[in-house]
């Protein structure tokens, strides 16, 4: 298993991105401005984006986890390496909508709820 920033073309994983924000243009609006991060475990299992928004702030935007592929820890996986890879973060924040699973999954990850 290994985690791979994207330095290329990361509208090559819109289709993954999809599974976490449907729309195309909310989408653009981190895109450029955020690292992407995929986690390949003999193919793409799961990708993120992260974005930094002050000194030692990020926001994570965007985790997706191939459908056949959730509930094996691939999530989780990729964000514990991230707090590996932001050495200097403070706080990662997250927003989750309405949905209920999502709090469960990020709270299961170390987030608290604000």
């Amino acid at each position: 298993m290994a985690i791979i920033k994207v330095s290329g073309t990361k509208k090559e994983y819109i289709d993954l991105l999809f599974l976490a924000d449907e729309q195309e243009n909310m989408i653009d609006k981190y895109l450029e401005r955020g690292k992407m991060h995929i986690l390949d475990d003999n193919e793409v299992k799961a990708e993120c984006v992260v974005t930094k928004e002050t000194d030692g702030i990020y926001e994570l935007k965007n985790i997706a986890v191939k459908p056949d592929c959730q509930r094996k820890g691939y999530g989780k996986s990729l964000i514990e390496l991230l707090f590996s890879y932001y050495t200097d973060c403070k706080a990662m924040l997250v927003g989750i909508g309405d949905s209920l699973s999502a709090l469960d999954f990020y709270q299961k990850c170390g987030f608290r709820e604000s």
